[in-house]
């Protein structure tokens, strides 16, 4: 059988690091979300902001020749982190770090990055770089951004109102994303790599969510990235609640059959992957016409 912890990342480990730090950032002033934190600008006004990075995505982005999707991957990571709060996104910044950096794999990533932050209205202002032969071994090359938004407090979407009986929405994603890809990489090995298959770039949201939020109420979002769906819309709902997902709502991307046959499980695709839906989105029984249906609230 093939797992994420046999290829090396620990979820719980990462679930116990964010709770030891949750109260170092409090005595700061600053508020831990769900996927962005929060620092409150004025009375009426939140900021919203969040960092990450493409992960070992690139390592098979790099050798497929697609740099360009992988500064697609962080800036829409990044910027589908920051709606779950309802915020508009503002800024990006980029950080690019290797033993020596090529500056033609810098500007595609840059330039996927800006590909994405022009489609979401969100500007860059600037980055960084820097080589470090030593730190990195040569030839690898690391990619991490942050995105900062604006949310009005009467527009924050926390998650705080969802009940029993709220419905769940599942919108599509575009394939594995930017997680999971530690086990993926084990998987292809040394084997000629599929890269329309595997390197599809993470979907961006901006548009859905406006649409959803026009025509529905929404009561929280959640951006399924690392541990799927079950480990990342608890962060969003109250204690007590929580969902029940009917798994033959939707249909699933090529690419999950495709690692149903390198033997992962069932039960580790859903801890470890999206498995086709990128973002949930929890709205009140009467809104169930808004998208489509994945579960309930209990």
């Amino acid at each position: 059988m093939s797992s994420y912890e046999a290829a090396g990342v620990s979820l719980g480990k990462a679930e116990a690091i964010v709770e030891r730090l949750r109260a170092a950032v409090a005595s700061t002033g600053g508020q831990v979300g769900g996927f962005a934190g929060l620092y409150e600008l004025d009375e009426e006004r939140l900021l919203a902001a969040t960092t990450d990075g493409v992960g070992t995505k690139l390592m098979l982005s790099r050798r497929a020749g697609r740099l360009f999707d992988a500064g697609r991957d962080l800036a829409a990571h990044c910027v589908n982190d920051v709606l779950t709060t309802g915020a508009d996104p503002l800024f990006f910044l980029d950080y690019v770090a290797s033993d020596s950096l090529d500056l033609e794999e810098v500007a595609e990533l840059v330039e996927g990055a800006a590909a994405v932050c022009r489609e979401a209205g969100c500007a860059i202002l600037g980055g960084e770089t820097a080589e470090l032969p030593g730190t990195y071994r040569q030839g690898e090359l690391d990619f991490a951004g942050t995105c900062v938004g604006l949310v009005r407090r009467a527009d924050l979407i926390d998650g705080s109102r969802c009940e029993p009986g709220d419905i769940v929405l599942g919108l599509p994603s575009s394939g594995l994303h930017t997680n999971g890809f530690t086990l993926v990489r084990q998987l292809v090995g040394d084997e000629e790599l599929d890269a329309d298959l595997l390197l599809e770039p993470h979907r961006l949201y901006v548009a859905d969510v406006r649409e959803l939020r026009r025509r529905a109420e929404v009561k929280a979002l959640a951006h399924v990235t690392g541990g799927g769906i079950l480990g990342n819309l608890p962060r969003v709902l109250p204690g007590g609640i929580h969902a029940e997902i009917e798994w033959d709502a939707w249909e699933r991307p090529p690419v999950f059959a495709w690692l149903t046959e390198r033997g992962v499980p069932e039960e580790e695709q859903r801890r470890v992957f999206n498995l086709g839906i990128g973002m949930c989105a929890v709205v009140p029984e009467r809104d169930s016409e808004a998208g489509n249906v994945i579960g309930r609230l209990v």
